[in-house]
C-alpha cells in the first residue's frame, strides 16, 4: 500500500470540508471550557443588573437555545442539499461536491456546530450555587449573542447558496479556476529547463513502477522529481495522462536506469503524485473545460432544453481555448546539458478541440442557435492559432457548415445563416452560400 507522505496528508487534511470547520469549533470549545472552568469574581459593579436571579432561568435560557440551534442547522442544510441536488441534475453531479466544499460553507457550519458546543458545554457542567454568579451569567448572555451571529449568518448563507448555484456563478468559477490552472501552465512554458520534445527511445533497460493505488492523479510535484533523477541518474517517463483516473497495479512510471531502482527510491517517486477525489480544476485545466462542455450538454437534454446555458458554455470555452493556444505546454524536464530528467503527456490541442466541441455539436446539431454559436467560436480561435492548428480549426468548421446545410437550410431561414456564416473578423475560408445538402448527417 502507498503511504502518503506528511505533507501530502496534511494537504488532503486542508482540502476536506472538516479543516475550517474544525478549526472554527475549537475555538468555540475553548470558550465554552474557560466560561465553566475559570471563576473570576473581580468583575466590575456596574454588570451587577445582569446577574441571573437563579440558575433555572439561565438553563431554560440555554436549553432553547441549543434547541433552536438544532433546528437551524437542520434547516440549513436541508435546504441546502436540496439546492444542491437540484443543481447538480440541472447542470452537472460533478459540480455538487465542489459547492459544498467551498470555504463560506465551511464557515458557517463551524460557527452553527461551535454554537451549539459551547452551549453544551454549559449545561453540561451545572451552577453549584442556586443564583449563577455574574461570570456564568456573563457566558449565558454570550450564548445569546452568538445564536444572534448565528441568525446573521443563517440570512448570508441562505444569499450566497442562491447565487452559488446560478449557471452564471458555476460557468464564472469554473472559468477562474481553470484560468489558475493555465497560469502554472505558462508558468512552466517560461522556465528554460522545462521543453516540449518528443520521447526518444533508449539503449538502457526500462523498469517499470506500478501504482499501489487507484483514483484520479492529477499532477505531480515535477521539480522533486527532476531533482530525484538527477542524484540516482536516471530519467521518468509517466505513461498516463494526468486527470486520468489509474487503477491499482497500473504500470504507471517507466523509469531508465542500468539497474532497478531501490524501494526507498521509487517510493520517494510515487510520493510526488498527487491524488484528488474527483475532477479538480485547480490541479488540471483539461478538467475545467470538460465540466463545461458536460454542463453544455445536459442542458441540450430534452428534459432540461436549455440551449442559452449551452451557449454560455461554449462562450467560457471559447474564453480559455484561445488562451490555451498561446501555451506551448511542455512535457519535459531537462538538465543543463539538455538530458531528459523526467517527461510525461500533455493532451494536444487537436484532442482537446474534438473532445469538447464533437459532443456539444453532436447533442445540439437540430438547433441553429448551437451550430452558429460553435461556427462562432471556431472563427475566434482561428485569430489565435498558428497555420497548423488552423487547419484543423478549419475542418471543424467545414463540418457545421455542412450541418446547417443538412439540418437548417430552409428557404425562410437561409438568409440568416448566410448573413453569419462569414461574418466577424477570422481567418477561415467560409461560403458566402451554404452549399447543397450532401445528406450524410
Amino acid at each position: 500500500m502507498n503511504i502518503p507522505s506528511p505533507l501530502q496528508s496534511i494537504r488532503k487534511l486542508r482540502d476536506s470540508i472538516a479543516y475550517l470547520t474544525s478549526k472554527i469549533i475549537l475555538v468555540y470549545v475553548a470558550l465554552g471550557i474557560a466560561a465553566v472552568a475559570l471563576e473570576i469574581t473581580n468583575l466590575p459593579g456596574f454588570l451587577d443588573p445582569i446577574k441571573f436571579e437563579n440558575s433555572g432561568t439561565a438553563r431554560a435560557l440555554l436549553a432553547t437555545f441549543i434547541a433552536s440551534m438544532i433546528s437551524l442547522v437542520v434547516f440549513s442544510f436541508s435546504m441546502v442539499m436540496s439546492v444542491l441536488t437540484q443543481a447538480g441534475s440541472n447542470f452537472s453531479n460533478k459540480l455538487v461536491f465542489s459547492l459544498m466544499t467551498e470555504k463560506r460553507h465551511q464557515h458557517v457550519l463551524g460557527h452553527y456546530l461551535g454554537t451549539i458546543l459551547y452551549i453544551l458545554i454549559l449545561l453540561l457542567v451545572p451552577v453549584e450555587e442556586e443564583a449563577p454568579d455574574i461570570w456564568r451569567s456573563l457566558a449565558v448572555y454570550l450564548s445569546a449573542a452568538m445564536v444572534i451571529h448565528s441568525l446573521v449568518l443563517f440570512v448570508f448563507f441562505i444569499h450566497a447558496t442562491s447565487q452559488s448555484v446560478q449557471i452564471n456563478a458555476i460557468t464564472q468559477g469554473l472559468l477562474k479556476s481553470t484560468q489558475l490552472s493555465l497560469k502554472k501552465l505558462k508558468k512552466r512554458e517560461d522556465n528554460k529547463l522545462y521543453v516540449r520534445q518528443s520521447r526518444v527511445t533508449h539503449k538502457h533497460t526500462y523498469h517499470t513502477i506500478r501504482s499501489r493505488d487507484s483514483g484520479y492523479i492529477q499532477s505531480a510535484k515535477f521539480e522533486a522529481l527532476a531533482k530525484i533523477a538527477q542524484n540516482n541518474r536516471i530519467m521518468i517517463h509517466f505513461n498516463f495522462s494526468f486527470g486520468d483516473f489509474v487503477v491499482k497495479d497500473f504500470p504507471i512510471i517507466d523509469i531508465v536506469s542500468n539497474k532497478p531502482p531501490g524501494d526507498e527510491v521509487i517510493q520517494k517517486i510515487l510520493n510526488t503524485l498527487e491524488y484528488v477525489e474527483g475532477e479538480s480544476t485547480k490541479d488540471h485545466y483539461i478538467n475545467g473545460l470538460t465540466q463545461l462542455m458536460e454542463v453544455a450538454v445536459k442542458s441540450l437534454s430534452p428534459g432540461i432544453n436549455d440551449p442559452g446555458t449551452a451557449r454560455l458554455c461554449i462562450h467560457q470555452i471559447t474564453e480559455l481555448l484561445s488562451q490555451r493556444l498561446n501555451i506551448t505546454p511542455t512535457n519535459m524536464i531537462i538538465n543543463d546539458e539538455g538530458a531528459c530528467l523526467v517527461s510525461w503527456h500533455e493532451e494536444s490541442f487537436e484532442s482537446l478541440i474534438f473532445k469538447l466541441f464533437n459532443p456539444i455539436l453532436h447533442y445540439g446539431k437540430k438547433d441553429l442557435s448551437i451550430c452558429l454559436s460553435l461556427l462562432k467560436a471556431l472563427k475566434t480561435l482561428s485569430n489565435f492559432a498558428d497555420n497548423t492548428d488552423r487547419q484543423l480549426i478549419q475542418a471543424h468548421a467545414d463540418r457545421i457548415i455542412n450541418i446547417l446545410a443538412d439540418q437548417h437550410a430552409d428557404p425562410l431561414g437561409l438568409p440568416f445563416i448566410e448573413a453569419r456564416m462569414s461574418a466577424g473578423i477570422h481567418h477561415l475560408d467560409i461560403p458566402r452560400n451554404l452549399p447543397k445538402a450532401t445528406g450524410k448527417l
